[in-house]
């Protein structure tokens, strides 16, 4: 489980020292839930996340367990690390709109008919409680040949989740190489 400290205050020089001391910015919240300003160790909070198995995953601040989902995250623009993430809490049996990672397997066709394979969408937006929602979509892009798509509507949702982005909107496809 992620531990974290929770922030007393939330200025821009107690933050700047904490990210000097290797620790990320992030903000925990949920709709009815308050506020939680909370910092974790860098190391730490990308190690959890690329291991999770679900789409949530647990953390403790302070002396507070919740589950949480990462809704957005800004990047340093000169060396591209984490700075600040904001933190999703997981109520059950909410509806929420959730970013579901997008994951390709597989080699298309049309790679040999002098193709490039281009992801459009690295996660779509999906509303739905937490216990109906997918860790991920897997899609199968082996049968794609040049200038063929996926695109939101092949996508199967799981019952009682929907899909919000428009339907005609492609998620990856196979365009010709220049």
């Amino acid at each position: 489980m992620l531990e974290g400290i929770v922030r007393e205050s939330i200025g821009k020089t107690t933050a700047k020292k904490l990210r000097r001391d290797g620790y990320l910015t992030a903000n925990l919240y949920a709709n009815g839930v308050e506020n939680i300003q909370a910092a974790f160790k860098r190391g730490e909070f990308m190690r959890a996340v690329r291991n999770k198995e679900n789409l949530a995953f647990p953390v403790k601040v302070g002396d507070t367990e919740l589950n949480v989902v990462i809704q957005e995250y800004q990047l340093h623009p000169v060396h591209g690390e984490v700075v600040h993430v904001d933190l999703r809490i997981t109520v059950p049996g909410q509806v929420t709109d959730f970013l579901v990672p997008v994951v390709t397997h597989g080699t298309p066709v049309g790679l040999k008919n002098k193709g490039v394979l281009v992801m459009s969408k690295r996660r779509v937006k999906v509303r739905g409680a937490i216990e109906n929602m997918p860790a991920k979509f897997d899609l199968n892009v082996e049968p794609l040949n040049r200038d063929d798509s996926i695109l939101i509507r092949d996508i199967e949702v799981p019952t009682d989740c929907r899909m919000m982005d428009r339907p005609d909107v492609a998620v990856c496809g196979v365009i010709k190489a220049k």
